[in-house]
């Protein structure tokens, strides 16, 4: 199946000479939720907003379901909702009259039970009335997510939908956007909370200083370069690690009662069997045993400590 995004050789220099993307190449799948990792100022929003037609490309091409975003502007764009970061709405308007005018604004006509779905979803509907300047944070963010649906696009670019929102409104907004995805709307998201692209997305792609350095499948990217490590409380802390251990590489803890041996999971050998053999062959005794593994927020940092 033909990817409902197709992005080649997409590079952005602005007048100032600064470079925001460098030859980015990236296929988004139909029906799937990507997120798009990066540090501030890496390219995220530079892309989303060249995809959206709000910002040119100096260079490559951006096609939307097999259409040429500058070509066919209004085709595209027809087919795309955006939640921008900024809190930025009709502050004197309604709830309602605000989604509403964004629904005209790409020449549908009204539906009111679409409108009233949509503010349903978000636990909008009670604040229908309600001028925007009247909301909190949260709420003026759920606005924007209800305005960017009003015309009921097949992709969602969500930039940092969940900014400045609690915890209880984050995963209701979360549970909206499963649903969506379900419903086959293809889901883009920018977050700086990294455990919800570990708990939402079916792919990442990592952004650092205008590259796609990493796009893989969140499942296969942590078994690629999540790191697997046991950890061993001692019963008597070491002042240092014994030669007899050395090729283990053991991390001795500040205060020498726990050792980490780090190991690759999917590796026919670990080395877990000998290691807690020379334990015991080196006279140490230990009290408890856990094993952890690498989070896709310690994966993001290595990638982009990386490539600088």
């Amino acid at each position: 199946m033909r990817p409902i995004i197709e992005i080649a050789g997409l590079s952005k220099t602005y007048a100032s000479g600064f470079n925001a993307l460098k030859h980015v190449n990236l296929d988004i799948h139909r029906g799937e939720i990507f997120a798009l990792l990066g540090p501030n100022g890496a390219g995220k929003t530079t892309l989303i907003s060249i995809i959206c037609g709000i910002v040119n490309a100096s260079a490559g091409t951006v096609h939307v379901d097999g259409h040429d975003i500058r070509k066919d502007f209004r085709a595209t764009r027809s087919m795309i909702g955006l939640v921008p970061q900024e809190l930025t709405t009709d502050a004197f308007e309604s709830v309602w009259a605000t989604v509403s005018f964004s629904r005209g604004l790409f020449g549908l006509p009204p539906d009111p039970a679409h409108i009233e779905k949509v503010l349903k979803d978000l636990s909008l509907w009670e604040k229908k009335d309600n001028r925007i300047m009247t909301l909190s944070g949260g709420m003026k963010r759920r606005v924007l997510i209800a305005k960017a649906l009003s015309h009921e696009p097949s992709i969602l670019f969500l930039d940092e939908p969940t900014a400045g929102v609690d915890v209880e409104l984050r995963q209701d907004m979360w549970n909206v956007v499963r649903g969506l995805r379900d419903s086959g709307v293809t889901i883009i998201l920018t977050t700086h909370y990294i455990e919800e692209a570990e708990e939402m997305a079916d792919r990442v792609g990592v952004i650092s200083k205008g590259e796609l350095i990493v796009v893989e499948e969140k499942a296969v990217l942590m078994r690629k370069l999540g790191k697997k490590q046991l950890c061993i409380e001692l019963q008597t802390p070491l002042k240092a690690i014994p030669k007899a251990l050395a090729k283990y590489k053991l991390e001795r803890s500040a205060d020498g009662g726990e050792l980490t041996y780090t190991y690759d999971s999917s590796a026919e050998w670990t080395g877990i069997t000998s290691l807690l053999t020379d334990l015991t062959g080196a006279g140490l005794r230990f009290k408890d045993i856990q094993t952890s593994q690498s989070s896709l927020e310690d994966i993001f940092v290595s990638l982009v400590k990386a490539s600088r």
